[in-house]
């Protein structure tokens, strides 16, 4: 028998009207997923009210019912994710585009601090791992729409401040807050996917909104290169806001709320506001008051990073493999411009390489992942969130990602013709995109209702690592070069390697640990 891990409800299947009990069977047959019944704990960590009776309790209006998310059509799904995915694309892009201008921001500051040349860049990602820590819960409390649309003017507007910054501190105060609001996307996205999308389909959805924060920040050294050598580093930021604001104005028009919780609660208000009676609830509403529903969720995804195994090294590993990418961002610039002698432009369109071999691992990971789960479902078999982490994925994935280093590292050291090197960046963006992909869709699905947060605790790690390790990192390969520097690195990709592979195997065992159980 299968040790429950969480307490989170059933997922319900909106095709059927009805709660989905397949993954909490087989919860009972071996512990294959921790998905308990509905009378566990809710989304928001509050307990279901059995108290009232049924015909108060606020539910969908049978199997098609039209303002359930997971009934929208195909076309005004798709529509949601790609916006979504649009500004989880553009947010890191602004977080890497300064990096072929930084020499042109200290001129212009008159600074040679080698750590404000670092730290101007990375300090963005410093507000990605702070940022989900409030907006993860403050959409379980309000819904994933207004902190959308929220976050994108604030995001907006702190890019605005960025280009008027008239001294060092100014720049990196607006830097790290541009990063804090406009992580939300990549946050909250994760949820927004498992609101409407079925577990089969959501392989695909998964690929196209995670590729932005991998292909972004190869994409915006490109474009901030070439803008800051036409027309100076703070029209990089008065150009990209103007991209900001139609992608705002879009959002404001387009999304709709996907969260059940609050969709819910908002049909069972009007209910209790039209008939005058207090007693219609949503199956979802919890008995806790907002304060502590907003105490539990902000702290939900600490808990889970620290207290449940799988999340604790899934998340360390994407963070180690996020920050090696951004350390090796900031290396392009010295060694395009000093070992190839590349101008401004030129070095940014070195990142053309990485971003190539993330779109070639985009299609093959969409392709695979829910390929998988399709074969599976018609042989018969049992579909698992270890589904996610097949071996056509997680081993060239976990692989090509050093092997890139290797390849970078040593050639750069040598002065081998510069396109190696590209070659070696290719690589490694084609194994970072199926392990951050491969391993997102197993959180979500793993961990379901509180996609969110566990993405948001992933994150948390993810920002930490991508603004730390550049700092460190560009010190190391004063004492090791390029070859033995990146060597390094590889080896620590290298050790982590087969977690993807055994999570794959033995995921659902884990999962059914005694000790794995932690109440959420």
């Amino acid at each position: 028998m299968g040790v429950q891990t969480y307490h989170i409800p059933a997922r319900r299947d909106a095709e059927k009207g009805q709660v989905k009990q397949g993954y909490n069977e087989r919860n009972q047959n071996g512990g294959a997923n921790s998905l308990p019944s509905l009378n566990s704990k809710n989304e928001t960590d509050g307990d279901v009210s059995t108290d009232l009776d049924s015909e108060f309790i606020v539910w969908w209006d049978g199997p098609e019912d039209p303002e359930n998310p997971m009934n929208w059509s195909s076309t005004w799904k798709w529509v949601n994710i790609c916006v979504i995915s649009v500004i989880s694309f553009l947010v890191p892009l602004v977080s890497s585009m300064l990096a072929p201008g930084v020499q042109l921001v200290m001129e212009d500051f008159n600074t040679t601090s080698p750590t404000f040349a670092t730290f101007v860049v990375s300090i963005f990602v410093l507000g990605f791992a702070c940022g989900p820590l409030l907006l993860a819960p403050l959409s379980e409390l309000y819904g994933r729409v207004i902190i959308y649309n929220t976050t994108n003017v604030l995001f907006l507007a702190f890019t605005i401040l960025c280009a008027g910054s008239q001294n060092p501190s100014m720049l990196l105060a607006f830097r790290f807050l541009s990063g804090f609001a406009g992580v939300a996307t990549i946050t909250i996205g994760s949820g927004t996917i498992a609101d409407i999308m079925p577990r089969e389909k959501r392989g695909k959805a998964v690929s196209i909104w995670s590729v932005g924060p991998i292909l972004g920040p190869m994409i915006g050294p490109i474009i901030g290169g070439n803008v800051a050598e036409v027309a100076g580093w703070r029209w990089m930021f008065w150009a990209i806001s103007i991209v900001i604001a139609v992608v705002t104005i879009v959002t404001f028009l387009i999304l709709k709320e996907t969260y059940p919780v609050v969709l819910l609660e908002r049909k069972a208000s009007k209910l209790r506001k039209s008939t005058g009676d207090p007693n219609y609830k949503s199956k979802l509403a919890s008995d806790l008051t907002p304060k502590k529903l907003f105490k539990h969720s902000i702290i939900r995804p600490l808990k889970m990073l620290i207290c449940c195994p799988i999340v604790t090294v899934m998340c360390i590993y994407v963070a180690i493999l996020y920050g090696i990418l951004y350390l090796l961002f900031a290396t392009y610039s010295f060694v395009f411009r000093e070992v190839y002698a590349f101008t401004t432009a030129s070095t940014g369109l070195v990142f053309l390489a990485g971003g190539l071999g993330t779109l070639m691992g985009l299609f093959y990971v969409g392709y695979f992942s829910d390929r998988t789960l399709i074969k599976r479902a018609a042989s018969g078999k049992t579909i698992t969130p270890e589904d996610r982490l097949p071996f056509i994925i997680t081993i060239p994935g976990s692989l090509t990602f050093p092997i890139g280093l290797f390849v970078y590292g040593w050639t750069a050291q040598e002065h081998v013709h510069w396109i190696v090197p590209q070659i070696g960046t290719a690589i490694t963006g084609f194994g970072s995109i199926l392990i951050f992909v491969g391993i997102q869709t197993y959180l979500v699905d793993a961990f379901e209702e509180y996609a969110a947060s566990v993405i948001g605790a992933n994150a948390v790690l993810r920002g930490t690592a991508g603004a730390l390790i550049p700092l460190a990192g560009l010190s190391m390969y004063d004492g090791l070069g390029w070859g033995w520097g990146n060597s390094l690195l590889a080896f620590v990709a290298l050790a982590f390697a087969p977690m993807p592979w055994v999570f794959g195997v033995y995921g659902a065992r884990i999962r059914g640990w005694k000790g794995s159980k932690v109440t959420l």
